[in-house]
């Protein structure tokens, strides 16, 4: 039976960073999203929250700060390697990010099956934020399962790779899960557990397996 592989984004496949850290950078705002990451892992406030203020935070971003964060964070090694695998393989791979879906779907020019993040305005903003569009920890279960049903697997069938708060209620839900360079949030809920910056050593703990 074909495996249906998850990826969380941030702190997962970018290594100690997320797409707001970088994309900031890129704008010289690295405090201010420091203090907006700090108060949303608090739970000060909730994603709709984090990604209005984010958006007025970026009022002057366009495609090319965004494409120079894209190609400038610390992504981990082996990610193509990884999903061409999966691919040879028979199976899928989806990235299900809380983070802009601009800067997450550029990861389907690597080879993603499919690419999932909140949804922003287009770039550079022009219009506000619908909070409706920004993804939550628990529609990453939902969009799952909406995976689940267009590749034809069952639950059974799916890994899950996170790192952190917002990705516990996937592993939560489903029984295989590998906990990358992560938190206690996810450590005692993961089937499996990487600590490096090479996502073959991830991978490699789930791949042989059934």
């Amino acid at each position: 039976m074909a495996k249906l592989h998850l990826f969380d984004l941030d702190g997962t496949l970018i290594y100690g960073s997320a797409a707001p850290v970088e994309i900031s950078r890129q704008l010289g705002l690295a405090e201010e999203i420091a203090e907006l990451e700090r108060e949303f892992a608090a739970r000060e406030i909730d994603p709709p929250d984090f990604a209005v203020r984010v958006r007025a935070l970026w009022a002057d971003l366009t495609e090319a700060h965004v494409a120079a964060a894209f190609e400038g964070a610390p992504w981990l090694d082996g990610i193509r390697e990884v999903w061409a695998d999966i691919r040879a393989t028979g199976g899928y791979c989806a990235v299900v990010s809380l983070s802009p879906g601009f800067f997450v779907e550029r990861l389907l020019g690597w080879g993603a099956h499919a690419a999932y993040g909140s949804r922003f305005p287009a770039v550079p903003f022009r219009e506000p934020v619908d909070p409706a569009g920004i993804l939550s920890p628990t529609a990453k279960v939902v969009i799952t399962r909406e995976l689940c049903q267009r590749f034809g697997v069952g639950r059974a069938d799916c890994v899950v790779y996170g790192d952190s708060m917002s990705d516990a209620a996937l592993f939560a839900a489903l029984p295989v899960s590998v906990a990358v360079n992560a938190d206690h949030h996810v450590r005692g809920l993961a089937s499996h557990a990487y600590t490096g910056r090479d996502l073959r050593g991830a991978y490699e703990l789930v791949s042989h397996s059934g």
